[in-house]
């Protein structure tokens, strides 16, 4: 069977076993997406909704990170993985917000990936999920059931990402994405 088939097969799966899909992780603003998705780095989304649900509700917005300071944002981040790494990246991301964006998290993926701790995947899901702009971020999850189903040989995630990119509609990929997350 061909990947075209198989891709056809696959989105008509995942619409049935997931006609609605929630995404994973909890946020009030397009601020509090990025920063849960650059915390949701080599964590688990459960972990990272643990954490963050006494956080949110007080501090939602950059000028409150950068007021806070590293050392308590890493008391508030400590059961998250690589604490101390993610918390100087959320100081200095707000700080960088706050005097190159307006405290605005910016929309384009080259102004997402120049900000500090994020790359092209924490772009892609806050391009999609915080904006709606057509994109599909590729985790481990992701490129290893891509390469289960024989749809992709992509040898990383990069490769994986262009691999589906090509082979489903763009229609389907802000969708498509938290379908195979949740599948996986």
């Amino acid at each position: 069977m061909n990947n075209k088939k198989k891709s056809k097969i696959i989105i008509r799966i995942l619409n049935k076993i997931y006609p609605k899909v929630p995404i994973p992780l909890n946020y009030k603003n397009t601020f509090t997406l990025l920063i849960s998705v650059l915390l949701s780095a080599q964590c688990t989304d459960v972990n990272v909704n643990n954490v963050t649900k006494n956080i949110y509700p007080k501090y939602y917005r950059p000028e409150h990170f950068v007021k806070l300071g590293r050392k308590k944002i890493e008391s508030l981040i400590r059961k998250i993985g690589i604490f101390r790494i993610k918390a100087k990246s959320i100081f200095y991301l707000s700080k960088t917000l706050l005097e190159k964006h307006k405290g605005k998290v910016p929309n384009t993926y080259e102004e997402l990936e120049n900000l500090p701790g994020v790359g092209h995947k924490t772009a892609s899901v806050v391009m999609s999920q915080g904006f709606g702009y057509p994109a599909f971020p590729v985790d481990t999850h992701i490129h290893r059931l891509a390469q289960r189903w024989g749809i992709t040989n992509g040898k990383n995630v990069e490769q994986t990402e262009k691999d589906l990119k090509n082979l489903f509609p763009k229609k389907y990929w802000n969708r498509l994405h938290l379908q195979i997350i949740w599948y996986g």
